[in-house]
């Protein structure tokens, strides 16, 4: 595990995953101008390696993320614009919107606002029992930019959105897991090694469909439902035209063989 400034810890795994840990214990893994572009600059790094084809991201301690670092922000530093030294911090939502492969996120502990837009970016949300979830920009004062508006209310409906958004309540993992915020909830000490198998399951994809399955669904989630579906045909017929019906059936017989196994 080596680490990245200190403030993201990263862990390449030779399957073709990696972990990286928002590496703020003392401070509930808040977003300083620091750690946003410490995270974002991490993730590209990541996205640019051929070897790393999915991701797990999770926090340090009892907090995935307690947001941006308010205190940061009251000392005038400016976490939300370009601060003193004229260059605005890095983006960590947009850099993990730019992984092609699939997201894991894995919480562990609080996510808070912009740490529950952290979470609400990744593909995949698997929760510790201690993971709790709560969107404070309303009572805070400051309007969200990295996609909680718009996110929350297709992950869980706008009804419930709007009871989260505009009261700034917590929701608890059992709860969210009821909601479908989250695919399941597991114990603290299971949390990682649930989301390295899934990584790992995920790696027996056919080389090249996570991305291009994952860019499918992400880019037809956005258009109308008849525009999505053109969209699916038109880049089937380019992606199938390419196929081989040897490989094609060598897959098959391997998938068969798994689900005996298993």
């Amino acid at each position: 595990m080596s680490p990245s400034d200190g403030l993201v810890l990263t862990e390449v795994d030779p399957a073709g995953h990696a972990l990286l840990t928002l590496n703020r214990p003392q401070a509930l893994n808040a977003l300083s101008r620091a750690l946003m572009t410490a995270l974002a600059d991490a993730v590209d790094r990541l996205a640019a390696d051929p070897a790393v084809r999915v991701l797990i991201v999770t926090g340090a301690g009892r907090a995935f993320c307690a947001g941006l670092d308010l205190k940061e922000l009251g000392r005038g530093d400016a976490a939300l614009g370009e601060g003193e030294t004229g260059i605005a911090p890095r983006d960590p939502v947009a850099a993990i919107g730019r992984f092609a492969g699939p997201v894991i996120g894995a919480v562990n502990g609080v996510a808070v606002t912009g740490g529950f837009e952290l979470a609400l970016a990744c593909d995949v949300l698997l929760a510790s029992t201690e993971a709790r979830f709560a969107d404070t920009h309303a009572r805070i004062g400051i309007a969200p930019g990295w996609g909680l508006s718009q996110r929350l209310a297709r992950a869980i409906g706008p009804y419930r959105a709007h009871e989260l958004s505009l009261s700034g309540r917590w929701l608890g993992a059992a709860e969210a897991d009821a909601w479908g915020l989250v695919n399941r909830v597991v114990p603290p000490e299971r949390l990682l090694d649930e989301a390295r198998a899934l990584a790992r399951e995920m790696l027996g994809a056919a080389p090249g469909m996570l991305e291009t399955y994952k860019a499918t669904m992400r880019d037809g989630y956005a258009l109308a439902f008849g525009d999505a579906m053109a969209l699916e045909r038109e880049r089937a017929r380019a992606h199938n035209r390419q196929l081989e019906a040897a490989a094609i059936e060598a897959r098959r017989d391997a998938v068969r063989a798994r689900n005996r196994s298993g």
